[in-house]
Order: C-alpha cells, then sequence, then structure tokens
C-alpha cells in the first residue's frame, strides 16, 4: 500500500487476552511511542482467559487472533500480536500480506541487537517451554540466557501492583546476576506499565515488549510504503 503524505496510518494492536482493560493500557503504552502518521486502535479476544498463562490458552488464542486480523485487514496497515508467545502471529504471516508483528518476536530482536546476551523476567512458569522456544525460532539461542519468574502466583501478582513490580525486579536481578545477561525482556503485554517503571533500576537495558513491537511495525510499514 502506498501511503500518501496526508494520510495516517492505522496499526491495530490486538490483546489475545480477553480483558479490555488491558487492551487499553497496551494501547496508552503502545500511542506514548508511536511517531507521526501512525494511529494505533486495539482489539480485544473474547474467548481466552483474561490473562493467558497456561500452553493450551496460548495455542488456543491462535485462531481468534487470525481472525481477529482478518477481519480487519482492509482498515489497518499492520497489526501488533500483543501476548508474548505471539499466538496466530505465524498464522497472519502465512495468510495475509499486511505487514505483522509480535510483542514476543519485537522485543528479542531489540534485546540482541549488537550481540547483547538477553533473558527474559516474567510471571508465568507454565509457559517457560513456549518462552524458551521463541529465540530458536528466530535464530537467536546463542543469545538467550534463559527465563526467570516472579515469585507468586500470576493472577494475585497482577492484582496488586507493588508486589508485582517487586516481584518482577527480583526476576531481573536473577537474569543479571545469575544468568549474565546483558538485557532484560519483561515477558508481557499485561506487563507494560511494571515494564516501563523497571527501565530506570538497572543499568542493564531493561526491554519493554510494547514499544520494541511498536518501533517494528512502523519499520515495517514505512518500508513497504516506499516500496
Amino acid at each position: 500500500m502506498n501511503q500518501s503524505s496526508d494520510r495516517r496510518a492505522r496499526i491495530l494492536l490486538i490483546n489475545p487476552n480477553s480483558s479490555v482493560a488491558t487492551t487499553e493500557m497496551m494501547v496508552a503504552i503502545a500511542r506514548s511511542t508511536v511517531v507521526d502518521g501512525f494511529d494505533i486502535d486495539g482489539a480485544t479476544a473474547t474467548r481466552a482467559p483474561q490473562m493467558i498463562v497456561t500452553p493450551d490458552a496460548l495455542d488456543a488464542a491462535s485462531a481468534e487472533v487470525l481472525e481477529i486480523s482478518q477481519s480487519n485487514r482492509h482498515a489497518c496497515d499492520g497489526i501488533i500480536v500483543a501476548a508474548f508467545g505471539d499466538p496466530g502471529l505465524a498464522g497472519i504471516k502465512a495468510a495475509m500480506k499486511l505487514p505483522a508483528v509480535g510483542i514476543g518476536e519485537s522485543s528479542m530482536v531489540a534485546a540482541a541487537e549488537n550481540g547483547r546476551r538477553f533473558g527474559v523476567a516474567t510471571t508465568t512458569p507454565l509457559l517457560e517451554a513456549k518462552i524458551d522456544a521463541r529465540p530458536e525460532a528466530l535464530g537467536l539461542r546463542s543469545y538467550y540466557t534463559g527465563v526467570r519468574f516472579a515469585e507468586g502466583d500470576p493472577q494475585e501478582l497482577m492484582r496488586d501492583p507493588a508486589r508485582l513490580r517487586t516481584a518482577l525486579a527480583g526476576a531481573v536481578e536473577a537474569c543479571i546476576a545469575q544468568d549474565g545477561a546483558e538485557a532484560v525482556i519483561i515477558g508481557g503485554g499485561p506487563l507494560g506499565e511494571v515494564a516501563r517503571e523497571l527501565q530506570p533500576i538497572f543499568t542493564v537495558p531493561v526491554i519493554a515488549p510494547i514499544p520494541s513491537a511498536v518501533a517494528r511495525i512502523i519499520r515495517l510499514i514505512t518500508a513497504r510504503a516506499t516500496d
């Protein structure tokens, strides 16, 4: 699609979790980092849990993410899949020509820039195998130091922002001190706010996945528009 100078490109952020409040939070973060000429709208899944914490729920979300993307394919210029396991992203890329990125994919590519070793700090231990598989799929396995989990039940942590911040900070510290990570990703769309809060605390880069995805999708849309 050729983008005219007076037309704003529309990015659709799809939340595979069925929480409208989480979608609104992620869209707000995305809009705070977007550049001129781009708008961001959100779409929320309805069949998934409010917070995806199991492999089965992550896999099941893929179908609805693809449905949402296909129903919006003529109304947007690019898509962000805003769950860390990138559910449905492969299907979107296979079925559509529209630029699409996931927050897991985008943050790992950003974290590994200049050959940095990176880890992931998050709250969902049941998704460990899914998280570990992403660097392998992206050709980044040699840079990946592993994932560390915040202590506590994921759902309970989300209800207590101060406790969540403290627990995630501990996981980030473990990635750095025990695993040798030179950058640490906060692994999850619903963790977007705390990711920004943790960034000033550490001397190594703390990668927030939503801004990473915004930067990546803008690059892809811009490159497509200039073709």
